[in-house]
Formats: C-alpha cells, structure tokens, sequence
C-alpha cells in the first residue's frame, strides 16, 4: 500500500499548485533534496528571470543554501561527489560577483537577505527589499543590487551547478 502511495506522490504534485521557486515538496520532506530537484529549472539558465528579481532573490538563496548543505550536511557532504560541492561554492562566488555580494560573506546570512528580498518582492514591496540587500555584504548599492537581480545573464558554473546537484539525488543515482 505504501508504495502505491508513493507512485502517486508524483500526480499528486503535478495536480498541486507547487511553486518550484518557493516550495520544496519535491524533496518529499528533505529541502536540500526538494532545492536540488529543483536547481536545473532555476538555476540552469538565469536569465529566465529576466524582468523577475524577486524570483531572481529566492533562486540566488536557494544556491547559497545548496551549497551550504552539500558543503556542512552530513548525508551529503559525506555521500555526494566531492566535485558536486566544490561547484556549487564556484557558483556561489559566479552569482555574488553578478549580483555585487561580497565573496567573503556566509552563506546562511547571504540565503536569509536574498530571500527576504524575493518575498518583499513578491509582495509588492521594493523598500524592504532594499532594506534587505542594504549592509556590509553588498558590495554594490541595493538599487544596484536590485537592479542587476532583474537582468541576470547566463551564468555557466551556476548552471552546471545546478545540473550537478539535481544528478546527486536523482533516484537513479548509486552511491
């Protein structure tokens, strides 16, 4: 019966209304696995979220938070190719000098502004978004910051990142 179940989880998604951006059901309780699932459709083109910054802000977040948890996370840092996390920090360092973010910063504190942005974003609100992209982690003024968040190119070791962390839990994958 549980297997059954678990065949249908995935009509079950495609009946939902699930933000890939935003949710993590993919990861069928697992965030990291959820954002990894989810990384080639955000992350493998940015320019996808051209005119979106606030989209742009939560996919930017969710790269620090992949990279964070294949670098600390000891189901993957342990159980995942070590090529895979040392991508994901290029990647990190390739998104922060197109967004203006200092190389230097922690992943956790950079995650937790650039999603404060999306949402402010998503909800209509610019001034707490450049309150949230405003501190010594920017390298760039928040407009500046905001603005280039808009008009993402292409970023090529964010892409093969992304390609790269959705392969480490693909079902199919052997450890």
């Amino acid at each position: 019966m549980q297997r059954r179940t678990l065949l249908a989880y995935p009509l079950l998604l495609a009946a939902c209304d699930v933000d890939p951006v935003t949710d993590y059901l993919g990861g069928v309780g697992d965030p990291v696995r959820g954002a990894a699932l989810f990384a080639p459709r955000n992350l493998g083109d940015t320019s996808r979220w051209q005119g979106d910054p606030g989209g742009a802000a939560i996919a930017a977040a969710q790269l620090e938070f992949l990279a964070r948890s294949f670098r600390e996370n000891p189901l993957y840092s342990v159980n995942s190719n070590p090529a895979t996390s040392q991508t994901l920090d290029s990647a990190v360092q390739e998104m922060r000098a197109a967004l203006g973010i200092s190389p230097t910063a922690p992943n956790a504190a950079i995650e937790i502004l650039l999603r404060r942005a999306g949402e402010a974003l998503r909800d209509g609100s610019e001034a707490r978004a450049l309150v949230a992209l405003t501190g010594p982690d920017f390298t760039e003024p928040p407009a500046e910051v905001l603005r280039r968040l808009g008009n993402l190119p292409r970023l090529r070791i964010v892409s093969a990142a992304a390609g790269m962390a959705a392969n480490e839990v693909s079902p199919g994958r052997r450890r």
